[in-house]
């Protein structure tokens, strides 16, 4: 026979956890992402490559889709993108919304990335603040 998970586990629901992400977030609105962006920060973008072919692109900012976040920006991982230089690098995260985005800033932060945040309204939020896109 099997064995039986005792893990008591507390049931959330996921704009419970979204809140509970967001609360260790110093998250930004776009035209403060922008000027983050002029003073250094990395904008990675995790949208997967429809939305971005339908809706354009951040000049600048980094494509890394979410499945491969972890690895392409740990500054100890093998897979590491070039710019994964340490680990105080200031990272801003954008989804399409601002949803996933948060979930996305909060791993990074689990990684060391202490200073990993997301964009407030995701690319979308971007575009209608009629910052630039390709």
């Amino acid at each position: 026979m099997g064995t039986t998970n005792t893990t008591n586990t507390t049931k959330r629901s996921v704009n419970e956890l979204l809140a509970e992400a967001r609360e260790e977030l110093d998250r930004l609105e776009p035209l403060d992402a922008a000027a983050a962006q002029v003073e250094g920060a990395l904008l990675v973008d995790i949208r997967y490559a429809a939305l971005r072919e339908r809706d354009g692109i951040i000049p600048g900012a980094l494509i890394v889709e979410r499945n491969e976040l972890e690895w392409r920006l740990d500054p100890q991982c093998d897979h590491r993108l070039p710019e994964a230089t340490h680990h105080d690098l200031r990272v801003v995260v954008v989804c399409n919304e601002g949803y996933a985005s948060s979930f996305a800033a909060v791993s990074l932060r689990r990684l060391g990335l202490a200073r990993a945040t997301d964009l407030i309204g995701g690319f979308q939020a971007w575009r209608a603040a009629g910052l630039p896109v390709s």
